[in-house]
């Protein structure tokens, strides 16, 4: 009994095991692209220009310009492109904390909005309200924090 419990112990722990790996390696082919894409374009005139651009807008948010980046990349692509972004930008616990807020309901849009539709839901209403709580929130946690 107790070399059965320990090789099912042991077989537990190596499965475990190489599934966080895969995990791992699965993120970081995410991750760290963007992360070294997003650090690049802090070298560059382009990441000035867009924060400048998006400023005025992200300001109701309590966010720098710069954390458009961040929101576009979690609305396109994904939550992890979105980490990878926002791990390369120099941000406040507070703008990290509003980014990530929002990003909790409004991500993932192209994947989730066709699985929305799959199952009969309109793809403008799941947008709308998506977005809509997502403004909300960022608005509201902009003025709590």
């Amino acid at each position: 009994m107790q070399s059965s419990q320990r090789s099912l112990s042991l077989e537990t722990i190596k499965r475990g095991l190489l599934a966080g790996i895969d995990v791992t390696w699965q993120l970081s082919r995410i991750i760290i692209p963007i992360y070294f894409i997003v650090t690049f374009l802090k070298h560059t005139p382009v990441l000035n220009l867009l924060s400048g651009l998006f400023s005025p807008l992200m300001r109701i948010f309590g966010l720098p310009g710069k954390a458009a980046i961040v929101l576009v990349l979690g609305n396109v692509v994904n939550l992890y492109a979105a980490i990878g972004a926002m791990v390369s930008l120099s941000l406040t616990l507070k703008e990290i904390t509003i980014l990530a807020i929002m990003l909790s309901f409004c991500h993932s849009l192209p994947v989730e909005t066709a699985l929305a539709k799959k199952i009969g839901l309109s793809a403008v209403n799941v947008i709308a309200v998506r977005a809509t709580l997502a403004i909300v929130s960022g608005i509201a946690f902009n003025l709590i924090l």
